[in-house]
């Protein structure tokens, strides 16, 4: 992996985990002394930062991280709803989708163990798991790079309204009715299945920044 990949991939974590706060200023030499690497690959790390919108340019302070706001969140779910919406639909007519079943059943039991210290972590990775598996039933390579991009915008988010333990359980139940629907084959009941996933979290991270603004 190139110097520039590594770093890129480093300050977007940090930055998707929220150890960089909107705001925080991307000097370069303070980040190529972080990461022990030149200012060149910070440089071009940086470039990619910005056209993934999770940094800007700013005249007089450089590149630094980009404010999420509750109009960003709702422009976000908009494109989610369609994006996530057209390849549920297409998983669903896919010959993989029988496979979809012991996704439902892991998301099942993970409902239950959601409280569990350590069990949310690999809840999130059954979530990646499922998003992997339907954008490979779904076949559509637009489609899993539009997503690909917007899913790390998505990931921010989802840290900004915390794990809630009852949201978490609930969201479990989504994912495993929207695995079922996939798997049962009807298209339109999977798509159906995501909408009701997304207002749900949309309801709920719109929810939870409301209440962080009047703190």
């Amino acid at each position: 992996m190139r110097a520039s990949d590594k770093v890129y991939e480093s300050l977007r974590a940090d930055i998707v985990e929220w150890r960089l706060a909107p705001g925080t200023v991307l000097a370069e030499v303070e980040q190529s002394e972080r990461l022990g690497v030149s200012r060149t690959p910070v440089r071009e790390a940086l470039g990619r930062l910005v056209a993934d919108g999770l940094a800007v340019a700013q005249r007089g302070r450089g590149t630094v991280v980009s404010e999420v706001s509750e109009d960003h969140v709702e422009d976000l779910f908009v494109l989610r709803v369609a994006l996530e919406c057209a390849s549920a639909r297409q998983a669903a007519g896919s010959a993989q989708r029988a496979s979809f079943d012991e996704l439902a059943q892991r998301f099942e039991a993970a409902a239950l163990e959601i409280e569990i210290p350590g069990s949310r972590e690999s809840y999130y990775q059954l979530v990646q798991l499922l998003d992997d598996s339907i954008d490979e039933a779904a076949n559509n390579k637009y489609l899993s790079n539009a997503l690909r991009t917007l899913r790390v915008h998505l990931q921010r988010i989802r840290r900004m309204a915390k794990d809630n333990p009852q949201r978490l359980k609930a969201s479990a139940g989504e994912h495993a009715a929207i695995a079922r629907a996939i798997a049962s084959g009807n298209p339109e009941v999977a798509a159906a299945a995501t909408t009701v996933h997304l207002h749900q979290s949309f309801t709920h991270i719109m929810a939870h920044a409301a209440g962080s603004e009047r703190q």
